[in-house]
């Protein structure tokens, strides 16, 4: 070998000091570097943490706070109905439309324009609002 490929060679204990592994095989707890005595530390604490949830209204992480400022469109629909133009033309104060909806079946509730959930009608004091009944689940992946 050349000079120049020899200074190119590799040898265990220059992966060993790269790694921070000076121990050469005694007998106290080091791995890579790393004392076994934080790992079993750090797997108790993850063990500790694994169930808790978080309680309502509580942030789940620092930077999901961002978002919360974030503001987005909530559309309550009550039904929906076809007609012509001459049809909606010819309609005045008073006129009834028919929905494709019976009375008591649940509305549409959709964020920015995608169906979340459905829901009832109720009054809130004077002025309407909706129970959220069923979250309908999102068909992306």
């Amino acid at each position: 070998m050349s000079e120049e490929e020899q200074g190119n060679d590799v040898n265990q204990d220059d992966i060993d000091s790269m790694f921070g592994d000076d121990d050469k095989g005694g007998d106290d707890q080091q791995t890579g570097g790393m004392n076994l005595d934080e790992i079993q530390e750090d797997e108790a604490l993850q063990a500790q943490n694994k169930g808790n949830d978080y309680e309502p209204g509580e942030p789940m992480a620092g930077d999901v706070t961002a978002i919360y400022e974030i503001p987005v469109q909530i559309s309550a629909v009550l039904g929906r109905s076809t007609m012509q133009v001459s049809q909606l033309l010819k309609l005045g104060r008073g006129a009834v439309v028919e929905l494709d909806r019976k009375v008591g079946e649940a509305i549409d509730i959709y964020v920015n324009n995608r169906l979340v959930a459905r829901g009832e009608v109720v009054v809130v004091e004077d002025k309407l609002g909706v129970t959220m009944t069923e979250i309908v689940k999102s068909d992306r992946t």
